[in-house]
């Protein structure tokens, strides 16, 4: 699993760059983003980090209690908050099935019928604002997702790139050929010598406190170490689901910030790495599992290394931020059978399927009526033009989701804005779009689920461990320092533009973090 990281750490400890003057600020500001990181890992395994995680944690800036501050904490919308400063109501961007899909945008040399491109992200970002002082900024977007790369970059073009059918590519959003370092490095790609391998414990056993044998884990199979690698046949695509997935991202990236020569031209470059295993590991295992603990170890390992060759590539110097864009909830057996805890799965079953059919049968149209997350989506306007009442149609079905157990609060767009700013009533507000057609919103009770019937971990029911994220800054300038007050996602862009002294193009929901850049950045 190392092979690939080591490789480009080696290639990157030969490589000498040409050394630009030293430039003002940082060369290269880089955005590690950690999908499904909890806001309790990094404190949980302290003892044990001594690569990346460490670094982030003891030598600079940590917010323990940050927070993707709005509803359905999901992939698509945690992204679009970290780069740039607002919420996902201001985005656009609030399911991840109303996300990056664009069939106009096919991927290039891989099957795609889906597309992939930020044409739903709405304002700009970071990178936006570093090319509105300097045209020649350039950017690298990275992620086994889509969603992870292209979210934090918004809809500037550049070099965003995501593992889809085995490979490293982009969409013709981006580009119409692949650049000849990423094809190459696509061809060294070792799928056979990875198949069928085994991922062990990196640590002797007595370091992880975990039990091993939680049977409903892996909905059942699969949840002890070892755990073999998927055979030559599928491992292209189930490669996502094991830590070597992040390894190869990095690898990656290391690999296009070589070739692209990023923080050597004396001006910020933009550098975004979305690292998407712990998202498959947590909802196969959960989040108490003993999986997620070795593959969080194998992260802050690899990323270790990972800023050893950054630091050899870029002589201006980095700022680096890291964050999650969401948590995840306990399995709700694993809170009832060794937490003692209230917990459990809700589903909504055939509900909206019904209630849409129960509509076109009457008006002959479709509604589109889906629910996601404790939202329930509707064309309103197509409702209210035949006759519809909203109001009431709303009120009747938020009171058929509030019968469910698990259920704490359900709003509909006529009590949603005057609901008590507290609770799940502001986390709606800023997720959801002006205009935005829907029927009612839900919350959860803690340690209650969204599940459709799976056993697998979950997220997005606004949990406080859906929503609690890390936040932390190192590099240039940036104190050492812890900092218990929440911060939130949306402060990160505002914060390294400060850094960086670049000003916004537009108003932000977050806040420049004065514990991070001083007030004399903070001014600037």
């Amino acid at each position: 699993m190392k092979r690939f990281m080591v490789a480009a750490a080696v290639a990157a400890g030969l490589a000498v760059p040409v050394r630009a003057q030293t430039p003002q600020y940082p060369g290269l500001v880089v955005l590690i983003a950690v999908d499904q990181m909890r806001g309790d890992y990094l404190d949980r395994f302290a003892t044990q980090w001594t690569g990346g995680f460490k670094r982030f944690r003891d030598t600079g800036t940590f917010f323990p209690h940050g927070r993707q501050d709005h509803a359905s904490t999901e992939t698509a919308p945690g992204h679009s908050t970290m780069l740039s400063g607002r919420e996902p109501g201001h985005t656009g961007i609030i399911l991840n099935n109303r996300g990056v899909q664009d069939p106009t945008s096919p991927a290039l040399g891989v099957p795609d019928p889906q597309g992939s491109s930020p044409r739903r992200f709405q304002g700009t970002t970071l990178y936006d604002w570093l090319l509105a002082r300097d045209p020649q900024t350039r950017v690298l977007s990275v992620s086994r997702k889509d969603r992870g790369a292209i979210f934090p970059v918004g809809r500037g073009r550049g070099n965003v790139y995501w593992w889809l059918g085995g490979r490293f590519t982009t969409s013709r959003y981006y580009t119409d050929t692949l650049p000849k370092w990423v094809s190459e490095f696509d061809s060294h790609i070792d799928l056979a010598h990875i198949a069928g391998s085994t991922w062990n414990l990196l640590l002797p056993e007595s370091a992880y406190q975990e039990p091993d044998s939680m049977a409903f884990e892996n909905a059942g199979s699969d949840f002890t170490f070892p755990h073999q690698l998927p055979g030559n046949d599928v491992i292209a695509n189930r490669i996502t689901s094991y830590p070597v997935m992040d390894s190869l991202t990095l690898a990656f990236a290391i690999t296009g910030v070589e070739k692209m020569r990023l923080g050597t031209r004396g001006s910020p470059d933009l550098l975004v790495v979305s690292l998407s295993t712990t998202d498959a590991v947590g909802h196969a295992y959960g989040p108490d599992s003993r999986e997620i603990h070795d593959q969080l170890l194998h992260v802050d390992r690899w990323l270790g290394q990972f800023f050893d060759s950054l630091s050899k590539l870029v002589p201006g110097g980095m700022v680096a931020a890291l964050t999650g864009d969401h948590g995840i909830v306990s399995l709700p057996e694993y809170a009832v059978l060794v937490k003692h805890q209230h917990a459990g799965r809700v589903g909504m079953g055939s509900f909206p399927k019904d209630v849409e059919q129960e509509l076109e049968e009457r008006y002959h149209v479709p509604f589109d009526l889906s629910f996601d997350n404790g939202l329930l989506s509707a064309d309103v306007d197509a409702l209210r033009a035949r006759g519809v009442n909203v109001d009431s149609l709303s009120a009747a079905l938020a009171k058929r989701i509030a019968a469910n157990p698990g259920i704490s609060q359900v709003f509909t767009p006529a009590t949603l804005p005057q609901a008590p700013d507290t609770g799940a009533a502001p986390l709606w507000r800023r997720l959801l779009p002006d205009g935005y057609g829907w029927l009612a919103v839900a919350a959860m009770r803690p340690g209650y689920v969204w599940s459709s019937g799976s056993l697998g971990g979950e997220h997005g029911g606004m949990n406080a461990e859906d929503i609690e994220v890390p936040i932390a800054f190192f590099g240039a300038g940036v104190p050492v320092r812890r900092v218990d007050r929440p911060a939130r996602t949306v402060d990160i862009g505002p914060t390294l533009a400060a850094i960086l002294g670049v000003k916004p193009t537009e108003k932000l929901d977050g806040e420049i973090l004065p514990e991070v850049v001083g007030s004399s950045s903070a001014s600037r």
